[in-house]
């Protein structure tokens, strides 16, 4: 291990099931009931479950209709992403607060380093606290924070103690930490790698750091070469301030299946538009619009179209989506999702990036 890397001080915040702890904070009648935030008890896929939802074995990403049959007491609750993203905001200033080097990953968690900082601070497990300290007093709601010497590190570290955790890694204990790890638990690993090093009997930090470069490539491809690196506890990726978006998509899951591509047609307009508001909002343009489209049996299709000019009109996205459209215009089933996005972006005014 580096002394470089050891020198490091990387804090991530991740703040505890933000959306469904939002909807409690503004609405008390919320507190201490299980919610789900998104869809509908039949439709759509849920975006955040309150930790009461979450004893039931709910959690983001399932269907609505899965968490109704795990909790049928749940409340669902219409996401507010406008009302997210002012409180992500107040929360993103207490950061700047310390330290400039703040990498956004979503809405609701960020790393920062803090190896050098305004505070003068030398403990970064002090200014970690007192983050935490600060976002409680200035917004009601509990983050979980992880500091370590490395990004990978971090953020497996702020989801140790979860809720209103704060879990410190010294760079003298990271090797006994990722040895005692279970794979299941390593940032980068889903479910079906796991599966896969289960039966190469591997099923920890220790066990995985057994096997070479070589091997792991061979089993793994590419992504060998970063389990052979993390194991070992070696992540020099600098915390990247400004961190721009790549795409902007909006997409809807309907109530009710829609049962003809024509009768999309007005859906794809609201969505193109939404587009367009982010584009300029964020100050791009895009060359690439794309559409999604997931039928009632859950097939899901995407068409693409490029331009040599980039470009967030509103006119000029919408025509380029409803082309896209038709495109499927010989499909006779029922649609239960619609998306639009905008890729391939440029910069038309300076200015810093805002999360979505």
């Amino acid at each position: 291990m580096s002394t470089t890397r050891s020198m490091r001080k990387i804090i991530h915040i991740d703040m505890d099931a933000f959306f469904a702890s939002v909807e409690q904070l503004d609405n008390p009648e919320l507190r201490g009931k299980p919610i789900a935030v998104g869809g509908s008890r039949n439709r759509g896929v849920v975006a955040a479950a309150s930790y009461e939802a979450r004893t039931y074995g709910v959690h983001s990403a399932m269907p609505s209709r899965m968490a109704y049959e795990k909790c049928p007491h749940i409340v669902f609750v219409k996401p507010r992403f406008t009302r997210y993203k002012e409180v992500s905001q107040q929360i993103r200033q207490i950061f700047y607060e310390y330290t400039d080097l703040v990498e956004p990953l979503s809405l609701d968690e960020a790393y920062l380093d803090v190896t050098e900082n305004k505070a003068g601070i030398s403990s970064a497990a002090k200014i970690a606290k007192e983050i935490k300290r600060k976002i409680l007093q200035t917004t009601g709601l509990t983050a979980s924070a992880g500091i370590a010497m490395n990004k990978f590190l971090a953020k497996i570290a702020s989801d140790i103690n979860k809720p209103d955790g704060c879990t410190l890694i010294l760079p003298e204990h990271s090797d006994d930490f990722i040895a005692g790890l279970p794979i299941e638990k390593f940032f980068g690993i889903g479910k079906a790698t796991s599966e896969k090093m289960h039966q190469l009997g591997i099923h920890s930090g220790a066990e995985l750091r057994q096997f070479d470069r070589l091997d792991l490539v061979r089993w793994f491809g590419k992504m060998g070469h970063y389990y052979f690196e993390i194991v070992r506890g070696m992540d020099d990726r600098p915390v990247i301030p400004n961190r721009e978006r790549k795409s902007i998509s909006a997409e809807t899951t309907f109530d009710v299946d829609i049962p003809s591509i024509d009768l999309c047609r007005s859906e794809i307009v609201r969505l193109s538009d939404r587009v367009t508001a982010s584009a300029a909002s964020l100050g791009v343009k895009g060359r690439t619009v794309s559409i999604k489209i997931r039928f009632s049996d859950f097939t899901t299709l995407q068409k693409q179209k490029s331009f040599p000019e980039a470009t967030n009109d509103q006119e000029f996205i919408r025509s380029v989506a409803m082309e896209l459209l038709d495109y499927f215009s010989d499909q006779y089933r029922p649609v239960r999702l619609l998306g639009v996005g905008l890729h391939n972006f440029e910069h038309y005014r300076e200015g810093q990036m805002e999360l979505f």
